[in-house]
Order: structure tokens, then sequence, then C-alpha cells
């Protein structure tokens, strides 16, 4: 086949996750890659995996340039000059040769204005709506004392974040195959859009992330954007209830993050006699390195729909202690290769202690998860169920097949 692939997305596990898909269709089939300019392809660039990279500059229009004086605007683009920007993307690919498009989400609006204008067949991979993420950093934000103080701030966001939110709603309609990243993403897709949608989950690079012969220490980690959603101040607080003789150190790789909540974790570090490290965007190397280091990884998102880190974690061979909800719960199997507890400090200390105190189960679920990311989440299984979604959109858009009928 030949397919063109869209995407808007920042660095991080959707990136990395398209990176892997893209790099597995890439072996067999042409593919083209459309991007606006405020698209990261500095991250896991894909330049050198496809046959074509294509770059459209997102220019400053009239509203764009009213936009950008505003003080405390979000993004650095206006909503209507990257809708022209994808709108002209979406054109150049209607008059192509392309048997079927991937779309991936925008970093802006979720669901991007691309879908309004492609008239190819499509899937569009659905990490997560809009408003889920919105609403879930706002009150973390507040509980922590963080909100905005300024009164034109706080107005300009809630009105911002209000667009975005409707904005991702329309566009989506657009769309007549959409797939998603795991059942628990379905259940919320269905719930906020109205629509149905197909699982195809996602895998990570089992000869990136593989075990590696290096000495444990004394560290519990987590990998993730420095956000309030990611629930780092949850596991500050839990390793705080550990007792300050077995308690580990916390480190936290981000690629990026809010500096100010950044800040506020460095604090609370402090006054919970924690200690705590923080790298930014280190090398695939060097992460891979940690996730062998690490006593275990810990991993507390508010809702995640899926999550890439319990995966790479697991396929290092380094146990995963997870709060059990959103999509962990579909790769991180509880008390076989990690420990899921509720979103409870006590029970979250408790799980971390009880594992690392016990070397033999440990062991086993280390060996355990190592063979379970073999058997079903590597890069080539989740390429193949991509793959079949691709193919059976296909049908859907030529009327072979209804999309609502599907498995």
């Amino acid at each position: 086949m030949k397919i063109a692939v869209f995407h808007n997305l920042p660095s991080g596990g959707a990136k990395r996750a398209l990176h892997g898909n893209v790099n597995f269709l890439a072996k067999d089939h042409e593919i083209d890659v459309f991007v606006p300019s405020t698209a990261n392809e500095d991250y896991l660039p894909l330049k050198h995996i496809v046959d074509d990279l294509n770059i459209y500059p997102v220019k400053n229009t009239l509203s764009g340039f009213l936009f950008s004086a505003i003080k405390y605007r979000p993004s650095k683009v206006s909503l209507k000059d990257l809708e022209i920007t994808q709108k002209r993307i979406a054109n150049d690919i209607n008059e192509g040769d392309y048997d079927i498009v991937l779309v991936e989400q925008d970093r802006h609006t979720m669901a991007p204005f691309f879908l309004k204008y492609i008239k190819k067949p499509h899937v569009y991979y659905c990490q997560q709506p809009n408003i889920f993420r919105n609403e879930i950093s706002r009150r973390i934000y507040k509980n922590a004392g963080l909100e905005y103080k300024n009164l034109l701030e706080t107005l300009f966001l809630k009105f911002y974040s209000s667009k975005l939110i409707k904005t991702d709603k329309n566009n989506v309609k657009y769309s007549k195959y959409i797939v998603v990243n795991s059942n628990f993403s379905k259940k919320i897709i269905s719930r906020i859009y109205g629509i149905n949608s197909h699982v195809s989950y996602l895998g990570v690079n089992n000869q990136i992330f593989k075990p590696l012969e290096v000495p444990k220490e004394n560290f519990v980690l987590s990998v993730g954007q420095c956000i309030p959603e990611k629930g780092y101040e949850f596991i500050l607080n839990s390793l705080a209830k550990i007792d300050i003789n077995k308690r580990p150190e916390f480190y936290i790789v981000s690629d990026q993050g809010n500096i100010h909540w950044k800040r506020y974790l460095e604090k609370l570090a402090i006054k919970l006699n924690v200690k705590l490290r923080i790298s930014n965007l280190i090398s695939d190397k060097k992460l891979v390195c940690l996730y062998n280091q690490a006593k275990l990884v810990v991993y507390a998102p508010y809702l995640e729909p899926f999550g890439l880190v319990p995966l790479e974690a697991m396929s290092c061979g380094t146990p995963v202690v997870g709060v059990n909800e959103g999509g962990v719960r579909e790769s991180v199997l509880n008390g076989s290769i990690g420990v899921l507890t509720e979103r409870d400090e006590d029970a979250f200390a408790n799980g971390i202690t009880e594992l690392l105190l016990n070397s033999n189960k440990y062991q086993k679920m280390a060996e355990e998860s190592i063979k379970v990311v073999n058997d079903f989440w590597t890069l080539n299984d989740s390429g193949k169920r991509l793959l079949n979604h691709l193919y059976r959109s296909i049908d859907v858009y030529d009327g072979t097949l209804d999309f609502h009928q599907l498995d």
C-alpha cells in the first residue's frame, strides 16, 4: 500500500508509539509523512524511516498575530492558522495516489482539523479526548495551591480550554474509522463522543528495551511529562510513608513539562524528606539503563488511557508498582507481573515495600514480565494489529464493511 501519515504530536509516548508503528509499516509499504511545523520531528524523527517527510509552515495570519500578542496564551499559534495549514495538508494528500491515511492526534486540539478535510480512507488513532486531560490537570493544580491568581489569565485560559474541547468534539465526528489504545479508552471515547471505536494495542521495541547486566541501585523510577496528571505528587507522598531506612530515592525522567510543577515537586520532596532527581530529555540508551538500574518502576498517572512506561519497564525485566486505574490494568497483571493498588498512599507504599523485601516474588515477576512482553506487546505485534485496521478501513470506506458491526 501507499500510506500517508499525518501528525502534530509533541515528544512523548504517543510519538514513540507512532515511530514504532511507522517503522513496522515501512518495511513493506511506501510511506509519506505530512506534518505542520508545530509537530515535534526532533524527537524520534520519522524522516529516516519513511520515503518522504513534508513539513508545512504554520503562518501567522492577522488573527494569529493578535493571538500571539496575548500574554497568557497557552501556545504560540492560533487555532485558525493551525486549521488553515492542516487543510492545505489534507488537500495535497487528497490529490495524491494514497490508498490509506493514518491520522494521529494534534498537540493542541487532540482531534485534528485535518479530519474535516481529508477525503481519502483513513484511520484516526485517538489516544484520548481533550476534556479528559484538562479536567484532571486543573483539579490537581488547584489542590496544590498553584491555580492562576490573575483574573484575566484565569478567564482567558478557561475560555481557551473550552474552545479546545469543542473543537476536539467537532473534529472527531469527521472520521469513520477510529482506533484506540485500550478497552478503557474505548469506553471513555464512547461516553464522551458517543461514537464507536476499536482497540489496537500498542507495543514496545524489545530490541531496545531489554535486560542489561547492570547492578540495581536504591531508587524507583517514573517516566513521563512533569505535569500534575502523571501522579508524581502521589508517589512522593507514598514514599514518605516508607521507613526512612528503607526508603528508596525517587527518580523522574521527563521529556517536557510545567516548570511551576517541577519546582512544586522539588519543594514537596524536601518537606517530606524524600530524595528526588528529575532529568529531562535523556537518550534512549540512558533511559534503558535507568529502567534496568531501578529497583522498581512506579506508575501512578490519573486515569492514563494506556501508557507505554509499564511495558518498557517490563521489557527490561523491572517490576511495576502502579495504581489500579486506567489502561494499566490491561497490561500489568496484578500479582503476576506487577503490583496494582488503589490510589491510597499507604497501600501504594506497602506495595513498594513488600515487593522490595520479597526477593523470590520480585525475581518471578521480573522473569514473567519479559515473557509477557515478548509474547504480545512487541512492536511487531502492535504493527500487525494496526495494519489489520488499515486494511479494514479501506473496506469500510468503499462500503464493503460496516464499521459499527466490526468486532
